[in-house]
């Protein structure tokens, strides 16, 4: 009874044991969606973080630049020991007063004082200050927004990069096999004397050059692999399975919508511009320097002659005062305007580059879109050929079969199929990779992209 009641329970973990193993392996094999590796990608990419702590530290900088409009609070505790007790030396007035030394103060001297400073007016210089500090953290978002547009196009050509040298790769196998049941026939057919043994030499040196193409398509997909490991900060060896969905999806945006939304969408357009008003900003910053500083000061000051400055018979305790304190820099020798100048032309620099950039941005549009339909149009001039090249094979194969074709027309026909079925994975995979650089061009906010 106790044995057969452990048979059962080895029998329950066996089986326990086996569907964890099978959930864990139908985990391990899951292939990942595009969604799926773009998101893993900007979790754990190095260079996303770097652009977030650049955002966190601009946003710091502004916050300092607005302290420039508060008041300033400061305190000072001072101790000053004399060497002698001051004193002062009175004449007198002989004979009716004798001439005497009067004490005025002791050696022992504390003094603490809180001061605080208002800024009245400076110019302007406060203000443009601040708001060249809010423009600099506008911009480092828009950088970080690039960044994460960046990696998304990265994550989408190692994806298709991947699909395209799988298809390949897919190809070439194929390609082998075909040769390799070639050779086989033609080794019967040479075996029976039916065909002489060049016909044979012919097959297997094509049946090595298909194996060598094989090879460098294992290579290519093995390569690609290892890069969408990397952006994804995976192992560099780490297996993986992605889903298949390299295939032809229209773009029906004309060319001019696409440059409209460039314009509009791409960050680093609008990064430009901020960097001009932050230009101007520093310009109005150059030009406060021309005006006088003024401002509040309050202070309160108390003494003694012990620690705990309670007065001494020689001074009060306390004092406090208000004052307006107002310092102009009239004459530098040019240096303001030197200065101004040299905003103005950083102002002018900061106008043409966005200028160009705008420029570079269509053109890189154009490129774009150009390639896209490009790619379009090889699909289906790819796809035709395919279809002809696969009955040219079925042709040539048979006839070969009942001997009234030749090992050469077999082997030319296996070659052009193979030729058309990888152009015509490749030009699937130039759309897809196409699609996505043409998504980059015109700033698709969303890592789906755009319709």
């Amino acid at each position: 009874m106790r044995t057969k009641r452990w048979f059962l329970c080895g029998v329950i973990a066996t089986l326990i044991a086996a569907a964890v193993t099978a959930a864990h392996a139908a985990e391990t094999v899951k292939p990942l969606s595009l969604y799926e590796s773009i998101d893993l990608a900007l979790k754990r990419s190095v260079l996303i973080h770097a652009a977030r702590e650049g955002v966190r530290g601009a946003e710091a900088q502004r916050k300092e630049a607005f302290t420039g409009f508060l008041p300033k609070f400061s305190t000072a505790y001072s101790y000053n020991r004399l060497n002698e007790e001051p004193t002062f030396n009175f004449p007198g007035a002989p004979p009716l007063i004798p001439a005497s030394t009067i004490k005025t103060g002791t050696k022992e001297n504390y003094a603490w004082s809180v001061e605080a400073r208002q800024p009245l007016f400076a110019g302007g210089g406060i203000l443009a200050n601040y708001e060249a500090s809010r423009i600099g953290t506008e911009i480092v978002r828009l950088e970080e927004t690039a960044t994460v547009q960046d990696l998304v196009q990265e994550v989408k050509i190692a994806y298709f990069n991947i699909l395209k040298a799988g298809r390949i790769h897919a190809v070439a196998r194929q390609s082998v096999e075909r040769l390799t049941a070639h050779r086989d026939t033609a080794q019967g057919f040479y075996d029976v004397g039916i065909i002489p043994r060049n016909d044979l030499l012919y097959a297997e040196v094509e049946l090595a050059n298909g194996r060598q193409f094989l090879v460098r398509a294992e290579n290519s997909l093995e390569m690609a692999k290892s890069k969408f490991n990397t952006l994804l900060r995976r192992e560099i060896n780490a297996p993986m399975e992605i889903e298949d969905i390299l295939n032809e999806r229209p773009f029906a945006k004309p060319l001019d919508g696409c440059i409209t939304a460039a314009l509009e969408n791409r960050p680093e357009i609008r990064s430009y511009a901020l960097r001009l008003e932050q230009a101007k900003s520093l310009v109005k910053l150059a030009r406060s320097e021309y005006y006088p500083n003024v401002g509040l000061v309050g202070n309160y000051a108390r003494y003694g002659d012990t620690p705990g400055v309670a007065g001494s018979p020689y001074r009060d305790q306390e004092s406090w005062y208000v004052m307006a304190v107002s310092n102009w820099n009239f004459w530098e020798w040019g240096k303001t305007k030197n200065r101004v100048d040299a905003g103005l032309s950083r102002e002018n620099q900061a106008a043409d580059i966005l200028t160009n950039i705008r420029e570079q941005i269509a053109l890189e549009v154009k490129n774009a879109w150009l390639l896209l339909h490009e790619a379009e149009k090889q699909i289906h001039v790819a796809k035709k050929t395919t279809e002809q090249a696969e009955e040219n094979f079925r042709i040539n194969t048979e006839r070969y079969r009942e001997q009234v074709g030749t090992s050469t027309d077999v082997i030319d026909a296996q070659t052009l199929l193979t030729k058309a079925r990888a152009d015509h994975d490749n030009a699937l995979g130039d759309y897809s990779i196409s699609r996505a650089k043409l998504e980059r061009a015109m700033g698709a906010a969303a890592p789906g992209g755009v319709e």
